[in-house]
Formats: C-alpha cells, sequence, structure tokens
C-alpha cells in the first residue's frame, strides 16, 4: 500500500516538474532549464542527506552517475518536446515509454508479482494512452520530431529506474547526489562550450542566445524590433522579463524534479521496481491539468477516462 502511495504522489510531483519545465523551455530553451534543474536539484539533495544520511560507496556513485549521464539527456529531451508540444499527447507518449522499459526488465529478471498485479498493470499503460488522446476537431496533432524525442526521452527515463534499483540499499541520497552532480557538470558544460563557439565565430551576444535557444520560444534580441527609441527599450523589458521568468521556473522544476526522485527512490527501496515504474508513469495526469488549468489547453473525454482508470489500476495495485 505504501508504495502505491509513494509511486502517486511522485506521479503528481514529476507531473508539475514536467509542466513548469516544459514552460521555462519556451523562455530560455530546453538546454538551460536541465542546468538550472540540475544545480537547484543538487542543492535541495544534500540538504536532504542531512535528514536521510547514507553510506557513500563507489558502487553508490557509479550507479549514480551512470543515471545523470542518461538523464541529463532524457530531461532535455523531454523539455524540448514540451516546448515544441502539444503537451497533452507527447507527455504521456514519454511516460508509457517510461513504464514499458522498466517493467519489461522486471518482468524479464525473474520479479515475482501477485496475480491482480498483472491486470493492473494493463490497465495503467491503457490509462497513460487515453490520458494522451486529443481526438476530434480542434486537437493539435504532434510533429514527427516531437514524437521521437518524446519516445526517446521516455526510454531513457525508464533506464533510470533500473540503474537506482541497483544501488545499495543503506546508500540514500548518495545516488541522487551523484546524479545530479554529474548532471549538472555535463549540461553547464554543454552551455559554456557551445557559447564559446558562438564567440569563436565571431556571433554577438544576441546571435549567441540564439544559438543556445534554437526554436524554443525563448525571447532573444533577434526577435527585437530593430528601431530607435521606446522600441528597442521595449524590446529590452521583454528580454529581461522572459529570462527572469525563465530562471525561476528552471530552479522551481530542479526542485520539483529532485524531490520526485526522492520520492521515487523510497519508493523502489520499499516495494518492486514494476510498482514504481508503471505509477509514477501516471505524471501526465498532472502535466495536461496544469495545462487545462494555466495553458487552456483541451481535456478531452478520454482523457477524463484514463484518469479514471489509472485510479482503478492503483487501487488494484494496492491490494495485491
Amino acid at each position: 500500500m505504501l508504495t502505491v502511495v509513494l509511486g502517486l504522489a511522485g506521479a503528481l510531483v514529476y507531473g508539475a516538474a514536467d509542466f513548469v519545465g516544459g514552460l521555462a523551455a519556451r523562455r530560455i530553451s530546453a538546454l538551460r532549464v536541465t542546468a538550472l534543474g540540475a544545480v537547484s536539484g543538487v542543492v535541495l539533495l544534500i540538504a536532504g542527506a542531512l535528514v536521510i544520511p547514507g553510506r557513500w560507496s563507489a558502487e553508490a556513485l557509479l550507479w549514480g552517475g551512470i543515471s545523470g549521464l542518461t538523464g541529463a539527456v532524457a530531461i532535455a529531451l523531454l523539455y524540448a518536446c514540451l516546448a515544441i508540444g502539444p503537451m497533452s499527447i507527447l507527455s504521456p507518449l514519454t511516460a508509457v515509454t517510461s513504464a514499458i522499459v522498466p517493467l519489461t526488465w522486471g518482468l524479464a529478471t525473474g520479479s515475482e508479482l501477485g496475480a491482480l498485479a498483472y491486470p493492473a498493470f494493463a490497465l495503467a499503460l491503457v490509462a497513460v494512452v487515453l490520458v494522451g488522446v486529443v481526438p476530434g476537431e480542434g486537437a493539435v496533432r504532434p510533429t514527427a520530431r516531437g514524437l521521437i524525442m518524446a519516445t526517446i526521452s521516455g526510454t531513457l527515463i525508464g533506464a533510470f529506474y533500473i540503474l537506482m534499483e541497483q544501488t545499495p540499499v543503506d546508500s540514500g541520497l548518495v545516488p541522487l547526489i551523484a546524479n545530479r552532480a554529474v548532471n549538472a557538470t555535463l549540461m553547464v558544460t554543454v552551455i559554456v562550450l557551445l557559447a564559446i563557439v558562438a564567440g569563436q565565430k565571431g556571433m554577438a551576444a544576441d546571435a549567441r542566445l540564439a544559438v543556445l535557444d534554437g526554436a524554443h520560444g525563448a525571447p532573444h534580441a533577434l526577435t527585437a524590433p530593430r528601431g530607435p527609441g521606446d522600441a528597442v527599450r521595449a524590446s529590452a523589458a521583454a528580454l529581461r522579463r522572459g529570462w527572469r521568468g525563465g530562471i525561476v521556473l528552471g530552479l522551481l522544476c530542479g526542485v520539483l524534479d529532485a524531490g520526485a526522485n526522492v520520492i521515487a527512490l523510497v519508493g523502489l527501496r520499499l516495494g518492486d521496481l514494476e510498482v514504481v515504474s508503471v505509477l509514477t508513469a501516471l505524471y501526465p495526469a498532472g502535466t495536461i491539468l496544469l495545462a487545462a488549468l494555466v495553458l487552456r489547453e483541451r481535456i478531452a473525454r478520454l482523457q477524463w477516462v484514463g484518469l479514471v482508470l489509472a485510479l482503478a489500476a492503483s487501487a488494484m495495485l494496492a491490494v495485491s
């Protein structure tokens, strides 16, 4: 029962983190959001380690570090595809992929589960798919680029659960600290290298921003109106507001994501990989609800059916 509660709690926090990350990526690019999130996540986890102590070991650092490498790519792709949109399709696609990977791994390695767990898993996967369905007139169709990015991201996120399960039970938050440290180092290094390359090519400061922000909707100076007086000042003010908002959202995203990782790790230590991974894969429910409230994205009837099925699957897992 506790594993089910932790899985659902992790799903809600992950959903909020991904929604915030998608909004941040529209302002300052997915690459910067990932770096900011990794840094704020490290700070939160180090503080958490004072409350939840763990044994430092080469094994804990190794698995945590590897998961940091895969996680950096996974989260960057996730925030990028959410920025492309629509959130209500790409987020569930990432989720169902992230559930299938560890579920397949667990079953292949001989995990023993109750008879009721298997139909519950099937129901949960159907729920994740239905949550992402946007039928009928006015539905927004995803691009091939967004679909590919979401699928790769989901595969790498699923690998995170498998790697975390390999960590020593007495390691506390050490694997997650290693995860975030590697993640932050990698992403900050990439940003610095891109800036250096842009500088060597003789790009102006605003052009360097464009290289890093790409097509994610970040408000950089290249899109500012070229004119005297008020137009330029208004453009600069909008740029500053966009950056400030993006940085705040990026830091908040990292805090939420790190918190969700802690919940998932505790769930893995107390329960089964399959249960935790499938339930946390229900995080699109939180994402699409926030997208509906904040961005006014439409939630279809089938998505509501998916939410009901998700609750039913959770109840089945709780009693299995």
